[in-house]
């Protein structure tokens, strides 16, 4: 295998400099005040650029699949702040028998009963596959912690639990990656309100992100506390400035991609030949089928009312 487990993955020391750095308020490059200042990148650029690292995100995938790696991705962040169209972005051309996404509903009430982290280890990756968590099993320092969803002694026994969950993965040889989105509470808002309006997108909305609301100070308080306890050596966390989409998406997939050693693997050129003469078939009569109706033809020949 091409990649260390044991050790980190090409450009990672940099980027985690970068994430410390992040994580104050101090002017600088990588500083989250001197980010969320900047201007939405340019549609333009965005495209180009986000294309080139989807394609190496599919040779990516491919060496994953080759050398049978195991790559998880966690997802994290704020309601609304584009955790789920980064994913869209990461998966759109990857192989799905290869990449999957994992987002859980509410614990059933047997689950309930079971070892906290116990259903999420049926979802981690198996040799050859890419698994990206659309949020995990950090509900339990979020929304389960704030909202009261479990006891105190239940949230302190998480945190005692969890670095030592994680090590065991890293020493299995799991890639781990952990992302936390980060927007502020007045961009949080506006992207609530404007999916009031927008029948595309209401599904997104639910009694939580009114709680979102009430309680950002509350969340803000739990997050600090869970990096306090879970930002390791083993398992560090990295903060994706989310105020503008764009930006979030392109550093995401390009911090990922730097975090990984993967190397490109060749393969052999698929030929098509050249079809075989049909020999003793004659093709059934059209009108046997039932066929869908040609509604695109509609669009094209509008009929005037």
């Amino acid at each position: 295998m091409a990649h260390d487990s044991g050790g980190a993955g090409k450009g990672r020391d940099g980027h985690r400099d970068g994430h410390k750095d992040g994580r104050k308020d101090g002017p600088g490059k990588g500083s989250g005040r001197s980010a969320r200042k900047r201007a939405r990148l340019d549609a333009g650029l965005y495209e180009a650029e986000l294309l080139r690292l989807q394609a190496e995100l599919v040779a990516l995938q491919e060496w994953v699949r080759s050398t049978g790696a195991r790559v998880l991705v966690i997802f994290e962040g704020r309601d609304a702040a584009g955790k789920g169209s980064a994913i869209k972005r990461v998966t759109e051309y990857l192989n799905p028998r290869f990449a999957r996404i994992v987002a859980l509903p509410a614990p059933t009430e047997r689950q309930r009963g079971e070892w906290y982290f116990q259903r999420y280890v049926a979802h981690l990756p198996a040799a050859g596959e890419i698994v990206l968590m659309d949020r995990s099993w950090y509900n339990r320092a979020g929304v389960e912690h704030v909202m009261g969803f479990c006891t105190p002694a239940e949230h302190k026994r998480f945190l005692a639990q969890c670095p030592v969950f994680e090590r065991l993965l890293v020493q299995d040889g799991i890639l781990l990656l952990k992302y936390w989105f980060s927007i502020s509470h007045a961009e949080q808002e506006r992207r609530f309100k404007s999916r009031l309006d927008d029948p595309m997108r209401q599904w997104k909305l639910s009694p939580m992100d009114r709680e979102a609301i009430l309680r950002w100070e509350d969340y803000s308080r739990a997050k600090d506390e869970m990096f306090v306890q879970t930002d390791t050596a083993e398992s560090p966390w990295y903060v994706v400035e989310a105020e503008d989409k764009r930006r979030a998406r392109i550093n995401l997939i390009a911090h990922l991609l730097a975090s990984i050693d993967y190397t490109e693997v060749r393969t052999e050129p698929v030929t098509l030949p050249e079809r075989p003469r049909a020999i003793n078939y004659t093709r059934p009569p059209r009108e046997l089928f039932r066929y869908v109706p040609d509604h695109a033809a509609n669009l094209e020949n509008p009929v005037d009312d």
